[in-house]
């Protein structure tokens, strides 16, 4: 059994499905070369994974605050991360997990920082598309932590915040289900570290996607 008040499961994307974070970096990495920019440390560049890709590239250079540089950064690495071929691995255990989370009746969708285009590619390329009920990508709607892409999904599949748990590794993650006052389960095997995710106090955390099922069992007589 499982919490009988949750029916809507909202996945994050990069870092809690996907194992994406080295290609993301390598690829920011080559965009900023390739513009003669000032080099952004591996830690910097991780931090705003998660971000839409305006708002990374606007948090990673605040002194650069014209929407042309913006878009040229943003180009840039879309050129990078979409001709790359490294291979799109999922965290070991998702796809069991998903089928096992739809067989208890779960509707699953996706809240991302990714675009359309690039999420679109990931889930063709992963085989999960019909998994989703369905997902909201950065660049239709506004960036986590604002709340509107998760209440976007909510009124779309008619579930209440009591009803809704967001599942991801940063804490714009974290911070997105506060504001949109849902609750949240961390990830800690994501880009941001794991303290930074519990000060917006998650009802739980998970070390690997495949403990969320047990998880998700254990909120069943208690709340939440």
């Amino acid at each position: 059994m499982v919490n009988m008040n949750t029916r809507l499961l909202v996945f994050d994307w990069d870092g809690t499905l996907m194992d994406s974070e080295f290609h993301i970096v390598s690829c920011m990495k080559a965009a900023i070369c390739e513009l003669d920019l000032p080099d952004r440390k591996e830690d910097e560049i991780k931090n705003i994974i998660g971000l839409g890709l305006m708002k990374a590239v606007q948090t990673l250079y605040p002194e650069q605050a014209s929407e042309a540089f913006a878009h040229k950064l943003a180009d840039a690495y879309r050129s990078y991360y979409f001709s790359d071929d490294a291979p799109q691995q999922l965290f070991p255990g998702a796809v069991e997990t998903l089928e096992h989370l739809i067989d208890r009746g779960f509707l699953l969708a996706i809240a991302t920082g990714k675009s359309r285009k690039g999420l679109d590619l990931s889930l063709e390329h992963t085989g999960l598309v019909e998994m989703f009920q369905i997902s909201r990508c950065a660049d239709e709607t506004t960036s986590k932590p604002h709340p509107r892409m998760l209440n976007e999904i909510m009124t779309e599949l008619a579930c209440g915040q009591e009803e809704t748990i967001m599942i991801g590794d940063t804490e714009y993650d974290m911070e997105m289900a506060y504001n949109a006052g849902t609750k949240a389960i961390a990830v800690s095997y994501g880009v941001h570290e794991t303290q930074r995710l519990l000060k917006y106090k998650p009802a739980g955390c998970i070390d690997k996607i495949t403990d969320l099922s047990g998880l998700l069992a254990s909120f069943s007589d208690k709340s939440i």
